[in-house]
């Protein structure tokens, strides 16, 4: 089979396509044949040895969707011919899911309903996951909340959008003017410009003086401006920065409304089956749907993954192979 592989951490010139044999699976994997396998600026981190060092040779490649093509010993969740999708490959433990084949262990995957599209799914994984978590698990985000999504038009923020619709909260988003009718279409009540001056009164405007939850994508540019637009009681959700050190110019603006801050990966999740299956329900009712900006082939992989970092698009990216 065909199979993006690195033999040495770097740049994206060291990626390449590998014809390697098809992995068989272990106890309580299965071997899943790919349809789609979603691009996340997280592959680029395993990619260049910033995170955690992986097995070389190595394929990238967290999220994943197909269909069961092997079981190994002890799977008795899954048949030959499932349609299935997941995430949490990819990374210091497992190979990823540029190729052709992958093996997956179950505890990663679920049933992928008739409704849902098997390339969508592919790229479902980390975006639906963290959404879920943010939004479902640690803020427990209620029906006519406010709920601030920063990056609406991002992988995870286009995804939170529709989560936090799902659930009837009043959602707000921020993203770049080329996309607010999209993102108002997939359930923001009010999209704002997230460069446009006097943001954190138009946010204030449009939630009747303030947010009750917010999902925030870049703490170091936003972790004051979260507090200073935040209703009493309000939670923050934060899952990512530019820079490591974000830090409050005023916390009192927090203290003095009781703004509670989690901080998450979706790596720590207990059980990936749980906000996976949630993520299923939704596609499968239509209530949330995967855009897809790009699909590449193997051999595009590098440049996918040059996208994935620096193009600006709607939603997300995939490598079909």
């Amino acid at each position: 089979m065909r199979a993006v592989r690195l033999h040495d951490h770097g740049g994206r010139d060291v990626l390449q396509v590998d014809e390697v044999d098809r992995p068989t699976p272990g106890e309580g994997e299965v071997a899943v044949e790919v349809a789609a396998a979603g691009v996340n600026p997280v592959d680029t981190y395993f990619r260049d040895g910033s995170y955690t060092p992986v097995e070389l040779p190595f394929t990238p490649g967290v999220d994943v969707a197909g269909t069961v093509a092997e079981r190994g010993d002890g799977v008795d969740s899954f048949a030959v011919g499932d349609r299935v999708f997941g995430t949490g490959i990819g990374n210091a433990s497992y190979q990823g899911s540029y190729a052709e084949y992958a093996t997956v262990p179950v505890d990663r995957l679920v049933a992928l309903p008739d409704g849902a599209d098997l390339t969508e799914a592919g790229a479902a994984g980390v975006a639906g996951v963290t959404a879920w978590r943010s939004l479902v698990d640690h803020a427990a985000l209620d029906p006519a909340e406010y709920c601030l999504v920063h990056g609406g038009a991002g992988g995870v923020g286009h995804a939170a959008v529709q989560v936090g619709d799902a659930v009837s909260a009043r959602v707000l988003a921020t993203a770049a003017p080329d996309y607010h009718d999209r993102v108002s279409e997939l359930g923001a009540e009010t999209v704002l410009d997230y460069g446009r001056d006097g943001l954190a009164d138009a946010v204030r405007d449009a939630s009747e003086g303030g947010v009750d939850v917010v999902l925030d994508h870049r703490l170091d540019d936003y972790l004051q401006f979260d507090a200073d637009v935040a209703a009493t009681g309000a939670r923050v959700v934060g899952i990512g920065e530019n820079s490591p050190d974000p830090g409050f110019t005023d916390d009192g603006a927090a203290r003095s409304k009781d703004v509670s801050y989690q901080f998450m990966s979706m790596f720590n999740t207990p059980d990936l089956r749980v906000p996976l299956r949630g993520i299923a329900h939704l596609m499968d009712t239509d209530a949330l749907s995967v855009e897809l900006a790009r699909t590449y082939d193997l051999d595009e992989a590098a440049e996918a993954q040059r996208a994935v970092m620096t193009d600006s698009f709607l939603g997300k990216l995939a490598v079909v192979p």
